[in-house]
């Protein structure tokens, strides 16, 4: 799957969040490291939410969005 990340360039290298899974951040001092941590990030944060969920019942809600 495709994760949208957002990058932001520092004096001390690259900061790294993906936006659609609250609190998953890395870094790197180069752009392609950053990339690379990322993706690791991702995998772990995933992994932990998939032990998290096991064996528990999943609902849906919806929200209106704000005006």
């Amino acid at each position: 799957m495709k994760y949208p990340v957002v990058i932001h360039k520092s004096e001390y290298g690259y900061d790294v969040s993906c936006p659609v899974l609250p609190g998953c951040h890395s870094q790197g001092d180069t752009l392609a490291e950053a990339l690379e941590n990322i993706k690791d990030a991702i995998a772990t944060y995933l992994q932990m939410v998939s032990e998290e969920i096991k064996d528990k019942e999943i609902y849906e809600v919806e929200v209106e969005a704000a005006a």
